[in-house]
């Protein structure tokens, strides 16, 4: 099928977390291809708040996922200072250690949060919903 999401360039997935196996986990759930109807996605990984904000500040991002649990800085703190510092900021979720803690997703302004353990069919579920909900065109 021509002109269809696979012909699409791929969607940037920034993975933020110092724990590399967190990474791993999120680019195995997330695949190459989150739902059938959008592009492939292109998961970069980042370890550092600095890398991050290079990463994040560069464009072309369609959503970001956060640790919430990294350090030095945690990734809901890292979200609120995306929020405030990127004009048209792409989507964000974070991830935390306890669904009792998804509240401070609002405060951080991510547009959603999952708990710790990861759930590998749900993650994917989220991130198609937020990438439908915010075309990338509009964060390039």
């Amino acid at each position: 099928m021509l002109g269809g999401p696979g012909d699409a360039a791929p969607l940037r997935v920034v993975v933020y977390s110092d724990d590399r196996l967190v990474r791993e986990q999120v680019r195995l759930a997330l695949g190459t291809r989150v739902a059938r109807d959008l592009p492939p996605v292109r998961v970069v990984e980042v370890a550092t708040p600095r890398a991050l904000l290079q990463t994040m500040d560069a464009g072309g991002v369609a959503l970001a996922i956060l640790d919430g649990e990294a350090s030095p800085a945690g990734g809901l703190g890292m979200a609120r200072q995306l929020k405030d510092e990127i004009t048209r900021c792409p989507p964000v979720l974070v991830l935390v250690a306890r669904q009792q803690d998804a509240w401070l997703a609002t405060w951080s302004r991510a547009e959603a949060a999952l708990p710790y353990p990861l759930d590998p069919v749900r993650l994917p579920v989220v991130a198609a919903e937020l990438l439908r909900a915010h075309p990338a065109d509009a964060h390039a």
